[in-house]
C-alpha cells in the first residue's frame, strides 16, 4: 500500500516518459481519472484506458511524444506532486501560480472539482494545488 497513491501514479508517469515507454499501467481511482482527463485535455497524454480487472481496475494511460523516432521528445518535461500528505498547499483565487510563466499548468482541486489554475482563475475559485505539469 502507497501513502499517496497520486504520488505514485506522477511518479509512474514520470518514469515511463524518461525511458519512451508507449504506455503506462496505473491502479485506477476516480481523482486518477479526473486528472488524466485534465492532462489529455491539455495535450500531454494522448489518451487513457480504464480495465476493469475484478478488483479496482486499472488505467491503461497512452504517452505522448514529439519529433520523430531519432529525435523523440516527451510531451511532459516535468511533472511534479506539490501538496503532500505532510504538507498541504492551499491557494485563493488571487494567489494561484503560473507554472513556468504560463507555458505549463498547474491542477488543483477545488469546491468545483479538478481543475487547471487558468480555469480557476476564470472561475475564481481557489483550492489544493495538486501538481504541476510543463
Amino acid at each position: 500500500m502507497w501513502s499517496d497513491p497520486i504520488a505514485d501514479m506522477l511518479t509512474r508517469i514520470r518514469n515511463a516518459n524518461s525511458v519512451y515507454k508507449e504506455s503506462v499501467e496505473i491502479p485506477a481511482s476516480n481523482l486518477k481519472k479526473s486528472i488524466l482527463d485534465i492532462l489529455k485535455r491539455e495535450g500531454y497524454i494522448l489518451d487513457y484506458k480504464f480495465i476493469d480487472d475484478g478488483k479496482q481496475g486499472i488505467l491503461k494511460v497512452n504517452l505522448k511524444y514529439k519529433g520523430s523516432r531519432r529525435d523523440k521528445k516527451s510531451a511532459i518535461e516535468g511533472i511534479v506532486r506539490v501538496s503532500k500528505a505532510g504538507r498541504r498547499v492551499y491557494v485563493n483565487s488571487r494567489s494561484i501560480p503560473k507554472v513556468k510563466g504560463g507555458l505549463g499548468i498547474a491542477i488543483l482541486s477545488t469546491s468545483k472539482g479538478l481543475m487547471t489554475d487558468k480555469e480557476a482563475r476564470e472561475n475564481n475559485v481557489g483550492g489544493e494545488v495538486i501538481c504541476y505539469v510543463w
